[in-house]
């Protein structure tokens, strides 16, 4: 089981790394007392098949001393479970740059005169966490895509697949367009199966619907173009830190022409190498 417990000084980066290693298959619960640590461990440790993968955010949130954490580490090396801490830091002026953007208050705020003073503070109180961790990540001048493939770097046990879910759908307009869809395309300019009575009543997953939809010059020259297109795409998606993208292919009613793009688009995507699933969302509608 791997056991990650994330610490770090506030304002730095925590919940996003958090989110990261969710991102990545792990099962994250943040702002946990340093008490029920152990208690969980034991349940993560009764069910590895389950929760094989953790991790824990506890930090200032929890109390201005770490003692129960100390102790709750102590419980878990009692119980033979292994675990490692990450602790993310950033400069004090990127924080209080942060706290003034996010206009948010400070944990310690009320124990200091100034948020300067609030967050050097914690510095000096998180600083037995930090001795004891075995990754530190400096977040000062990582962007949120450079903290994520900094995080896939440590914890993502270096596969070979992309780490960005892609799903494809095709839908009808008739229908609305699909709310999560972050690309959108219009396929109602391709000549339209339906008004071939034969063909009227199958959908573009079926040969013949299929066949007559790629028969035509424009649709190979638009799929040519579509998949240059995400081709292009897809690494920048990745290399931005983009953990799931939605591609949605409409027609007008979504049983015909859309079906066959999709179908044909979540392959060339598989073919790429990226994890990438399709969905027919009006297809039997009509």
């Amino acid at each position: 089981m791997d056991f990650i417990i994330i610490s770090g000084l506030s304002g730095a980066g925590k919940s996003k790394s958090a989110s990261f290693l969710e991102d990545i298959g792990y099962y994250v619960v943040d702002n946990m007392p340093a008490p029920l640590i152990p208690k969980f461990a034991e349940l993560c440790m009764a069910n590895p098949t389950r929760y094989s993968q953790v991790a824990l955010v506890t930090d200032i949130r929890g109390g201005q001393t770490f003692d129960g954490l100390f102790s709750a580490l102590d419980a878990l090396h009692k119980l033979g479970c292994a675990y490692k801490i990450l602790f993310v830091e950033a400069g004090v002026e990127a924080i209080i740059k942060r706290y003034k953007e996010t206009r948010r208050n400070h944990p310690l705020a009320g124990a200091a005169r100034s948020l300067d003073a609030a967050v050097r503070l914690e510095r000096t109180v998180l600083a037995p966490v930090r001795q004891r961790a075995e990754y530190i990540i400096d977040t000062t001048a990582l962007s949120t895509a450079k903290l994520r493939g900094e995080v896939v770097r440590l914890f993502g046990h270096g596969g070979d697949t992309p780490e960005m879910n892609i799903s494809v759908i095709s839908f009808g307009f008739k229908y609305g367009i699909p709310i999560e869809a972050d690309l959108v395309f219009d396929v109602r300019f391709l000549p339209n199966p339906y008004y071939i009575t034969e063909l009227r009543h199958q959908t573009g997953l079926e040969d013949g619907v299929y066949d007559f939809v790629f028969g035509y010059r424009q649709t190979t020259d638009f799929m040519n173009y579509l998949e240059n297109l995400i081709g292009f795409l897809l690494p920048l998606y990745v290399a931005e830190g983009k953990a799931a993208l939605v591609i949605a292919v409409g027609c007008t009613g979504g049983q015909h022409r859309s079906v066959a793009i999709t179908h044909a688009l979540a392959e060339f995507i598989k073919q790429k190498g990226y994890q990438a699933t399709e969905n027919h969302r009006d297809m039997t509608r009509a």
